[in-house]
């Protein structure tokens, strides 16, 4: 933004400013969550994970720093959560386990909440509350009023926040689809009104802003899959996010027209569908639904399989069946595969890989590019002028999008009549204060990413991540020997182990000089030294960096282990 946008206006005459703080969400797709703050008071929205990139080796997830809520915790009144993607609810359970407050949602975003809870053994102690459209719940000095929204996600709700110096709206993910699977359409007229009783600050999904026109209905996925199921002879596997009830329902709509059993496979898939089956989100006969035991006896016309797998995880059930090494349903020619997602970004190589692998076992696979089986859930540019007309706000805050979507969505606003002095593109821990008639850049809030590995949390700048990378990259030296305590004598090694630096592709003269090179090391050292185990590891790791990368051209990893005889 310009010097101007980001000028420091005049503190509020009354009372304390209201703070907007995203801790995550900003710049990247995914680790949504927003602090929103007046006085003693604070509100969370949303608290959602990322997926690493290939350089995060060995980690599963990438959380929010909520360092700042920590910091802050008498202040911190409720959670506030939007929908159910992981995206949004993913890392609650590391922050319910610092700070147990109140946690609203819907029927279903609470369902999965819950069982993502029971994992970390937090769901008995959790408060959570349960809310509908159209319920204001008060909290602190917030009124917060839930507003329906469609997505790609069953119960998704934007925000309404009435505070002490304005109204607050926030979308969550949304898109405007005019015809949802389950005829819930989204709630313009109440979005409407908070434009009509004037909106303060409003925060909107920039996920599909660079897309034109509108993002077609959910609804249409549905004439792709029939057209595919009405060509496909043997077993149909549609591999798709097991978050996508509506997606999910499609399917089973479509396989009981055609005469077709369904076997949800993948633990996600079974344990969602569950849960909106007994919440009543998902519709199912009871004769539809089977065990994968079942395939045995069904005939390949009568089977249908919905799987997790649609990003190429490593050990998702797709991936298996790819490599031929799923237990239970191995592909064969006739099978018909398809992926009814969109490839996240940093996933197409895994996803290219899958589906070269499918081809190469027979199957024929439908994907994105190839085929009408996947709509997105978000909203388009169409979409994002007509909801910037609607809630009409005085400033507004691109949120949920990498930073060319921010930028474009700042363009359709300015489009619409925002002065560009009102729209702020901020990062991650930067503070938005507002008053009633004034708005200012004021700082940074401790923010970042925090790597989840199992169930462990690590920051960002770890020594566990940089060795991870050294170790893929350069491979690992270890030096064994053993040191006579008090004469400081090799009396065992040193002998040369490696992993991902092959030795052996090297001479015997090289692997007798890397021996030189530890011995010469400790022959040089001082008597004294020789006892101080710490100090010969030190001399003999600095000496063997010096001499591999000279040699070889390669920094591996050095880890001497030496042992007192």
């Amino acid at each position: 933004m310009s010097d101007e946008q980001a000028q420091t206006l005049p503190a509020p005459a009354n009372g304390p400013a209201l703070s907007i703080i995203p801790l995550g969400g900003i710049g990247e797709i995914g680790m949504n969550s927003t602090v929103i703050e007046y006085g003693d008071d604070i509100i969370v929205i949303d608290a959602g994970l990322m997926f690493p990139g290939p350089e995060m080796l060995g980690v599963d997830f990438v959380i929010p720093d909520f360092t700042y809520l920590l910091e802050n915790r008498h202040k911190v009144r409720a959670i506030m959560i939007t929908h159910a993607h992981e995206d949004h609810i993913g890392a609650l359970p590391f922050l319910l386990k610092e700070l147990n407050v109140p946690v609203y949602g819907t029927r279903l975003t609470l369902g999965f909440i819950k069982d993502k809870l029971r994992e970390h053994e937090l769901d008995a102690a959790a408060q959570l509350i349960t809310v509908k459209p159209r319920d204001v719940v008060e909290v602190g000095c917030f009124k917060v009023e839930f507003i329906r929204v469609t997505h790609s996600i069953v119960d998704g709700c934007g925000l309404g926040i009435t505070t002490p110096v304005g109204h607050v709206v926030h979308t969550g993910d949304f898109k405007i689809d005019p015809t949802p699977v389950d005829g819930e359409i989204m709630d313009l007229r109440t979005f409407s009104e908070y434009g009509d009783k004037g909106t303060l600050v409003f925060l909107s999904d920039s996920t599909n802003s660079s897309q034109g026109g509108y993002t077609f209905s959910e609804k249409e996925v549905r004439r792709g899959l029939e057209d595919i199921f009405h060509k496909a002879a043997g077993r149909i596997v549609v591999a798709t996010f097991a978050s996508n009830i509506h997606r999910v329902q499609q399917i089973v709509d479509v396989a009981v027209m055609h005469g077709r059993k369904v076997i949800l496979n993948g633990k996600s898939m079974i344990a969602n569908a569950q849960i909106a089956l007994d919440l009543g989100y998902l519709k199912m006969p009871p004769e539809t639904w089977l065990r994968i035991d079942a395939l045995k006896r069904l005939p390949d016309n009568e089977v249908v399989l919905i799987t997790t797998g649609s990003q190429g995880e490593p050990m998702s059930a797709l991936t298996r069946m790819a490599a031929n090494e799923h237990k239970q349903f191995q592909i064969r020619k006739g099978d018909t595969i398809v992926l009814s997602s969109k490839m996240i970004p940093g996933n197409e190589r895994a996803v290219t890989r899958i589906i070269n692998h499918l081809f190469k076992r027979g199957a024929e696979v439908f994907y994105e590019k190839v085929s009408e089986v996947h709509v997105s859930g978000h909203a388009s540019k169409e979409e994002l002028k007509l909801m910037l007309n609607l809630v009409k706000p005085r400033y507004f805050i691109p949120v949920h999008g990498e930073y060319r979507h921010l930028v474009y969505h700042a363009q359709l606003a300015k489009k619409v009549g925002i002065p560009e002095e009102n729209i702020f593109i901020l990062e991650d821990g930067e503070v938005m204060e507002f008053t009633k008639d004034s708005a200012q850049r004021a700082g940074l809030a401790p923010a970042g990413r925090v790597l989840i590995d199992g169930k462990t949390a690590w920051g960002m700048e770890t020594v566990i991540l940089r060795d991870r990378m050294k170790l893929a990259h350069d491979g690992v030296v270890i030096v064994i020997l053993a040191i006579e305590k008090h004469t400081g004598k090799v009396v065992s090694g040193p002998d040369i182990v490696s992993r991902g630096f092959v030795f052996e592709d090297a001479s015997q003269e090289l692997l007798a000089e890397v021996k030189d090179v530890v011995m010469d090391t400790i022959l040089l050292m001082i008597p004294e030294a020789k006892g101080d185990w710490s100090l010969v590891s030190a001399r003999v790791r600095s000496a063997l960096k010096k001499f591999i990368n000279k040699r070889l051209e390669r920094r591996p990893m050095i880890l001497p282990v030496i042992m007192e005889v």
